[in-house]
């Protein structure tokens, strides 16, 4: 496969965005002109299906994968990533990036200089500055403070990062990476570096992501971490419940002391009892569903093939998979 003769592997998903995608391919062919092999992953588009005459106009050697349907920008991400992990050597880099010019080419030497380093098996891009709205930073904000609460780990990174031939094949090897990158790549337990990037303006068009997908890619990243979340929400849930024990010992005492007003004691024990019994529910529940988590996680390849209707290389060259 040509895949293996080029020293960077760029894997990049799109999804009716065939303006904005051709310019990242030609300034990725400016910028790295034979060294580079686009991946472009055609996220089941149906008004601007990617076509691979937009990587050969462009002047770029690559592969665009047709998906069967639209499965969402990090499975895209995840099943362009189990196909190179298929033909990928040892001394090749794969650089993941979106299709939108948000993630500039310019910076991708940024991330390869760091990826140098023996001690780096994947390099993120922590962004600098963000051309977003300020609902957008508020509600990020608030979620990296969530998210650090509920896991116990920082996540500041996207999907934009440069990667070593065995740092992908482990990623690949995790179910997690279909559902959210980032969050795979900290389950990984992967040496992780990072560069502080800016962050670039959309090429053309519009964002495809608005508020409910943007709250439901953040919640996917938790996902990964579902033991984590479950075990602490139990935590907290059996804090609330001994409290709420000692709460109805005082309260009782109180009332046998004679510093209760009248209907103060039964309406204060009545609130405490209620908390009692449905934070305990609630701690019991959460640890069950942590072992059910655990019985059930199975970690497989991502099977790639089953979403790829066809595979079709530059100079017109057209597999099935």
């Amino acid at each position: 496969m040509k895949v293996a003769k080029h020293s960077l592997v760029v894997v990049t998903p799109v999804y009716e965005d065939v303006e904005a995608s051709s310019r990242l391919f030609r300034e990725l062919s400016a910028q790295f002109q034979s060294d580079v092999f686009v991946v472009a992953v055609d996220d089941g588009s149906v008004k601007q299906p990617l076509d691979v005459k937009n990587l050969e106009s462009a002047g770029v050697d690559g592969v665009v994968l047709k998906l069967r349907r639209n499965v969402g920008h990090q499975r895209a991400i995840a099943i362009g990533l189990g196909y190179v992990s298929e033909y990928m050597q040892r001394d090749q880099r794969v650089v993941v990036m979106d299709s939108d010019g948000e993630d500039l080419p310019s910076t991708i030497p940024d991330l390869l200089d760091k990826l140098k380093s023996e001690a780096v098996d994947v390099v993120v891009a922590q962004r600098k500055s963000r051309v977003e709205t300020f609902k957008f930073k508020a509600f990020y904000t608030v979620y990296k403070l969530f998210f650090s609460v509920m896991t116990g780990r920082t996540i500041s990174f996207g999907n934009f990062m440069a990667l070593k031939a065995h740092a992908l094949k482990r990623l690949v090897a995790m179910q997690e990476l279909s559902i959210h990158v980032a969050g795979a790549v900290l389950a990984s337990k992967l040496r992780t570096g990072v560069c502080a990037l800016h962050r670039g303006p959309r090429y053309a068009g519009q964002s495809k992501m608005n508020f409910v997908g943007l709250v439901l890619h953040g919640f996917k990243g938790l996902m990964v971490f579902a033991e984590d979340v479950l075990v602490r929400v139990g935590i907290a849930c059996a804090l609330i419940a001994a409290l709420s024990v000692v709460f109805i010992f005082a309260a009782i005492i109180l009332k046998l002391l004679g510093f209760s007003t009248p209907g103060w004691f039964s309406v204060a024990l009545g609130i405490l009892v209620l908390m009692l019994l449905q934070t305990g529910a609630l701690a019991l529940m959460t640890l069950m569903l942590t072992g059910v988590v655990r019985g059930g996680t199975v970690t497989t390849v991502v099977a790639y093939h089953d979403f790829v209707e066809s595979v079709v290389e530059t100079n017109v060259r057209v597999t099935k998979p």
